[in-house]
């Protein structure tokens, strides 16, 4: 195979995964740069918050937005989109799914995700090793994160400052900074080895050491990371936070719990250590409709924290209903293709169906262009399509629609919690 022959393969694979993305619904790289986004009052505002933590101060909380959108309107697609848009200004970029396994309410199983599915720009290791590796230790990025972590006020605790501190110090120990690196991913860290550490060093009387919540520890790992990020030379860090509208189906107490986070995603809290991250999370359009309202979520929360009577539930009514407003008024909602946007991706998909199968598709009919459909249906149709006539070209496919429902009914393997330790004992 010549020089030649082989680029012309590399475009064809290329163009290949793209479209599997497309037929399958779930967008990748390839599909992404091919196809672009119309969401352009979306993107302009998401570029807006990028300017803005880059130019953040280290106490600034958390900022965010939620897109909406019905099925198949393109949230996973747009969501893909910001995150290339993000990595090249050199921002971390994790890409997180609400699921059993990661429920929105669970701090700790959020971090693992956040962490475990974490981009970091131009490197392609694992990403905590990859921002530790760019730390410089005489930068004033550098000693302004140390500065912070060892003032006073900071209220993280002690067990992260301590451990960045022993970083610094004990580089030759590879084994060592590597626990050190995997207790800032969310690992477990002896208490005693990090006292012993500290000890033959002499600094075992500038930090309290102690077990905590595990809730309390993940929450102060993402501010830990999030600045250990900027240290490192990044911009900061972006979670894109999908398919938010699972918490419909959680318990009322998880809903609640879900609602409160999502404030915290969106605005930050003062109840929490103030994190630079910012946060665009994905919700369908009708979820204040058939949750909110139609579950009674509005009145329901605030009824049954108030029963509780306790400080701890009171504030908790506050954030959830905060949160529940987000999803209510205060979401940005994709807005349906027009005529020229759909052409546009036709095209586009036409050339990349023609690229990865070698051949010129013939246009296509597809759906019929309603206001009720979504792009994702668009979009199979016109595959689907190309696909059956380049099979046999004399076949004539006609494409209908079946709409799908979501359900919101309570789901009991959702409202069990994944088993994370109520206290970290390490």
């Amino acid at each position: 195979m010549n020089v030649d022959q082989e680029s012309l393969e590399d475009v064809r694979q290329i163009a290949r995964r793209a479209i599997e993305a497309l037929r399958s619904g779930v967008p990748n790289g390839e599909s992404v740069k091919a196809l672009g986004t119309t969401q352009r009052s979306i993107v302009d505002r998401f570029e807006g918050l990028l300017t803005e933590t880059s130019d953040a101060t280290s106490d600034r909380s958390s900022l965010g937005m939620v897109i909406k959108g019905g099925f198949g309107s393109g949230k996973s697609h747009l969501l893909e989109y910001l995150g290339e848009v993000a990595l090249a200004k050199r921002f971390v970029v994790s890409k997180i799914v609400i699921s059993k396994e990661t429920p929105l309410h669970n701090p700790t199983a959020m971090f693992r995700a956040a962490i475990a599915s974490a981009k970091v720009p131009e490197r392609s290791g694992s990403a905590i090793d990859e921002i530790a590796a760019a730390l410089k230790f005489d930068s004033p990025r550098y000693a302004a994160l140390y500065s912070w972590l060892h003032q006073p006020e900071c209220k993280l605790d002690q067990r992260l400052s301590a451990s960045l501190r022993l970083f610094e110090s004990f580089q030759g120990d590879e084994e060592f900074a590597e626990k050190l690196t995997q207790f800032w991913a969310g690992e477990p860290f002896s208490i005693a080895e990090m006292r012993k550490r500290l000890r033959e060093a002499g600094w075992l009387g500038g930090y309290s050491l102690r077990s905590t919540k595990a809730m309390d520890l993940s929450l102060d790992r993402f501010a830990f990371v999030s600045r250990l990020i900027h240290a490192a030379g990044f911009s900061g860090w972006v979670l894109l936070i999908d398919e938010v509208e699972l918490i419909g189906r959680y318990s009322l107490m998880q809903r609640a719990k879900s609602y409160a986070e999502i404030r915290r995603w969106v605005e930050g809290s003062k109840k929490y250590p103030p994190s630079p991250i910012i946060s665009v999370l994905t919700s369908v359009d009708d979820f204040e409709g058939e949750v909110l309202i139609g579950k009674g979520d509005y009145n329901k929360i605030p009824q049954r924290l108030a029963a509780k009577d306790r400080l701890e539930e009171a504030m908790l009514s506050i954030d959830a209903i905060a949160g529940m407003k987000i999803l209510g008024s205060r979401q940005s909602e994709l807005q349906s293709p027009n005529d020229n946007e759909l052409n546009v991706t036709y095209e586009a998909i036409r050339r990349i169906h023609g690229a990865a199968y070698n051949w010129d598709p013939p246009h296509v009919g597809g759906l019929e262009r309603l206001g009720s459909n979504r792009m994702r249906q668009y979009v199979r149709a016109w595959i689907n399509e190309w696909d059956l006539i380049r099979l046999d070209p004399t076949f004539i496919p006609q494409t209908t629609v079946t709409k799908v429902e979501i359900d919101y009914g309570e789901d009991g393997d959702l409202t069990q919690s994944p088993l994370f330790e109520s206290v970290d004992n390490s």
